[in-house]
């Protein structure tokens, strides 16, 4: 799975990419298919900059998933997106069985 990490107007750590890449390569147990992986990392507007948003666009064969989710810190907003990414792709994966 090829991972690509954006981080929006600022330099992300190497423990926070080492973080995310760690959460990423555990849903290849969901799915074994994933493509891409894109990873958008944005502080929050300058009223709400405490705030940490964390967005996911998995490209898997004839599909893109995409979830956004918003938290206090980068880890805390990457454990809320990892859980419905996962769930988006048990049902993705249910979907080809059926087939």
């Amino acid at each position: 799975m090829n991972v690509v990490i954006h981080p929006v107007h600022f330099d992300a750590s190497t423990q926070l990419v080492d973080f995310i890449n760690k959460k990423l390569g555990k849903l290849e147990t969901f799915f074994g298919k994933i493509v891409e992986t894109e990873v958008f990392l944005k502080l929050g507007t300058k009223q709400n900059i405490k705030d940490k948003t964390v967005e996911i666009r998995l490209h898997i064969p004839g599909k893109t998933l995409f979830v956004a989710k918003t938290g206090k810190t980068f880890e805390e907003s990457t454990d809320l997106a990892m859980q419905t990414i996962a769930e988006q792709l048990k049902r993705e994966k249910e979907k080809q069985r059926e087939y």
